[in-house]
Order: C-alpha cells, then sequence, then structure tokens
C-alpha cells in the first residue's frame, strides 16, 4: 500500500506462519507509533506446528522479547480468518476500553492490500495505516524458506482481492490486467494450494 508509519490509536498484528509481523510491530512500537498493541490469531493448517500454542501468542511472545512491555499488549487468540481477526479484535478493544480512531495495520507484506481492504468494509469508521516487512520478493521467500508457500499465499491473497468484494466483505480496488494474467498463469502452473474452494469463496469474512 505504500503507507508510511505515523502515530495511531493502535497497532494490530495479524496472526500468520510470519513471526516478522512481531517484529515490524514492536518496532512500530518502540518508534512511539501506537501506545497498544493487539495480536490476533488461533492456528491454521499453516501455524499448527510452527505455533503450537497460537499466533497471537507466539506473536506476544516474541514482542515481549524485543522489550515491548507486558501492559501494551492485547490478545486476541481465537481468530481464524481475517474477517474474524477484525470482528474479534474490535470486541478485545472495546472490552478493555481503547478508544480507536486509526489503525496501524500490520500483515505480511502480500497481505497488505486485501487486509487494507477488508478493514475499510468491516471497521469503515477508523482510519487505516499498513505496514509490513520491507523485503522484496526473493528476500522474503528466502526468508520464510518455503517458496512455493508464498507464492501459494500470494495468489490466494489476490484472489481474495478480486473475490471478496463481491461478497460484501471488502471494498472494490483496481487491479490490473498484467496481475490478473500473472495470477490466471500461476494458477494454471499448479499455484493453488491457497485458493479458496468455490463453497467457501461464496461465504464473506474469509
Amino acid at each position: 500500500m505504500h503507507h508510511d508509519p505515523r502515530p495511531c490509536s493502535v497497532a494490530v498484528g495479524l496472526g500468520s506462519h510470519d513471526l516478522g509481523v512481531a517484529d515490524v510491530t514492536a518496532e512500530l512500537y518502540h518508534q512511539g507509533m501506537a501506545p497498544v498493541i493487539v495480536f490476533t490469531g488461533s492456528t491454521s493448517r499453516t501455524t499448527r506446528a510452527r505455533m503450537p500454542r497460537g499466533e497471537a501468542v507466539h506473536y506476544r511472545e516474541r514482542a515481549l522479547q524485543l522489550g515491548v512491555p507486558d501492559s501494551a499488549v492485547l490478545l486476541e487468540p481465537r481468530a481464524t480468518s481475517t474477517g474474524e481477526n477484525i470482528e474479534f479484535t474490535k470486541a478485545v478493544l472495546a472490552d478493555a476500553g481503547v478508544k480507536v480512531l486509526s489503525v496501524l495495520l500490520v500483515s505480511k507484506p502480500y497481505e497488505e492490500r486485501r487486509s487494507y481492504a477488508m478493514m475499510r468494509k468491516l471497521w469503515p469508521e477508523v482510519e487505516v495505516v499498513c505496514a509490513s516487512t520491507s523485503m522484496g520478493l526473493e528476500e522474503y521467500t528466502d526468508s520464510i524458506g518455503d517458496a512455493r508457500m508464498v507464492i501459494d499465499m500470494i495468489v490466494g491473497a489476490l484472489q481474495r482481492v478480486l473475490v471478496l468484494p463481491g461478497l460484501g466483505a471488502a471494498i472494490e480496488q483496481e487491479v490490473p490486467d498484467s496481475l490478473v494474467g500473472a495470477y490466471e498463469r500461476l494458477c494454471v502452473a499448479g499455484f493453488t494450494s491457497r485458493l479458496l474452494p468455490a463453497d467457501i469463496a461464496a461465504r464473506p469474512g474469509v
């Protein structure tokens, strides 16, 4: 999204297999970009073995190792989709009495646009500033150690950008024809493990 980080009411780290999300969130906290952090996420097929205690819990542990005080971290450990990340995080913040005018949304680099689109639809009353690890594709896949999985997930993320607006779960965004063509070629080449099946794609909040 090419957003410049700026101070927000809260930083929200979206759960995933990538502990770099926690690293970026902690760095932004230390820069004074948010007074409180919410880490959100349960487990998925990708994270069950890597983060057996849950994505939010592992993110919190990483942030504490990086010097973030425990008092600044709230946990949302139940969400299993981005829609749930957003809805459950809203509830956690409301319960904690945190007034939210703006959200610093931290995700994997290739999830910024999808996460932004869903936030604008599902939490339209707040301003959204996106952030992620600043890496090129090759450097990022090296850091994860599984290029096939990353490309599969990029294809899945673009599919969601394309289909979720029609399901009422995200705002519309212009997607260049060149990207749609690349997406279709990658699907034909077999990078399809993260695509939504037809029955799931018909439901919002994925």
